[in-house]
């Protein structure tokens, strides 16, 4: 193999394949990435067996051929090498190395077969459709927050995406909750969506997916079935196994019929929220709101370094009402309101409440309150 490719291309492509090498493996071929040059393309792919992410660029392909190189050296190379640099990369199958040149630069890396390195079958795609690229990345946005870190409950581990809505405004729906906060963001449904199964897609490919999305104005392929699911955009192509499991029915943790309804400037909310935890500690993070018409009043005290309250002017005209939160996830929630206005609507003291932007762009939030 021998192949000569620009330095730029070349580190932009490592750069979106190399993140899904975990640093620690126990199966080394696992560590490497695939380089495989034909028809003035090079094409990389790295994979942990639940994602695989390839990536094909532009090159000047002398002799074809594939190897696989360790995957998080190969990048720092590359970076190190001088801005502008024209890469040449010649595979040696007899000694089983690869010889990396840049001007005055050479390195040899030790070479797997490629004959070693995992596919991840994808089988057939029962559903295939596209989405703007802004929708995909708002939707992983605004839902991701609320994904649960706990092994325990992995059926939580990612992003619901399923079909939802009326019959008369059908919806591509995303959900994600950890069991104190949850968040719901809906799209118009694609075409070519209607009847897809409802998928779990783990954690880290939405995040990997969140980066390798870098033009909003492109559209998103995404293709589906029961097990597996698969993103293209451009050049790159994210193909990634989904959780096996039944996520919760989500709705009815939905509150409907919250009446005392909260409307409050969210940029002076959230700084105000801010503020007073900072006196709270890391194992108490709970805020009082103490509302009555017109006003709340948010309270921290920490028995262990004192208290702090700050009062805000709100529109509210319902019975007066002291619920408590954890400030972390209320920051959390504020940060997703695109608008400038939040609306919280709330029952009592020991239900969930219902959070959302005040021009509802199709996303809801909901939050457990905490004892105060």
């Amino acid at each position: 193999m021998k192949v000569t490719v620009e330095r730029a291309q070349l580190l932009k492509s490592l750069g979106h394949v190399h993140r899904v090498v975990e640093r620690r493996n126990t199966i080394p071929i696992l560590g490497n990435v695939l380089i495989r040059a034909e028809n003035a393309r090079l094409s990389l792919k790295a994979t942990d067996l639940d994602l695989e992410v390839t990536e094909t660029l532009p090159a000047e392909v002398g002799t074809g051929g594939a190897t696989t190189v360790p995957a998080h050296m190969f990048y720092d190379i590359v970076r190190k090498l001088p801005d502008g640099a024209q890469i040449v990369l010649e595979g040696d199958s007899d000694r089983s190395v690869l010889a990396i040149r840049a001007g005055r630069s050479r390195f040899t890396l030790q070479t797997l077969p490629e004959s070693d390195f995992p596919d991840l079958a994808a089988g057939d795609m029962t559903h295939s459709f596209t989405l703007a690229a802004a929708d995909i990345k708002r939707l992983i946005d605004r839902a991701q927050f609320a994904i649960s870190t706990e092994e325990t409950r992995y059926y939580l581990n990612g992003i619901y995406l399923h079909a939802a809505g009326t019959a008369k405004e059908p919806t591509l729906r995303g959900v994600a909750t950890d069991g104190h906060r949850l968040a719901q963001v809906d799209l118009a449904l694609p075409k070519g969506a209607a009847g897809m199964p409802g998928v779990i897609v783990p954690r880290k490919t939405v995040g990997e997916v969140q980066r390798l999305i870098e033009d909003n104005e492109a559209e998103v392929g995404l293709e589906l079935s029961q097990g597996k699911i698969r993103f293209t955009l451009a050049n790159v192509v994210l193909t990634s196994k989904l959780i096996d499991g039944t996520f919760p029915d989500y709705g009815r943790v939905i509150p409907q019929n919250n009446d005392k309804e909260l409307v409050v400037d969210k940029a002076d909310f959230e700084a105000a929220v801010d503020r007073v935890s900072t006196i709270s500690s890391e194992r108490g993070r709970a805020v009082k709101l103490a509302l009555s018409p017109g006003k709340l009043v948010l309270s921290v005290t920490n028995p262990d370094s004192g208290s702090a309250t700050e009062e805000l002017e709100v529109e509210y005209a319902a019975d007066p009402l002291d619920i408590g939160f954890n400030s972390r996830y209320l920051l959390d929630i504020a940060a997703q309101i695109e608008g400038e206005v939040a609306v919280l609507k709330l029952a009592d003291p020991g239900s969930p409440t219902l959070i959302h932007d005040k021009d509802a762009k199709g996303a809801l939030y909901v939050l457990m309150p905490m004892r105060v």
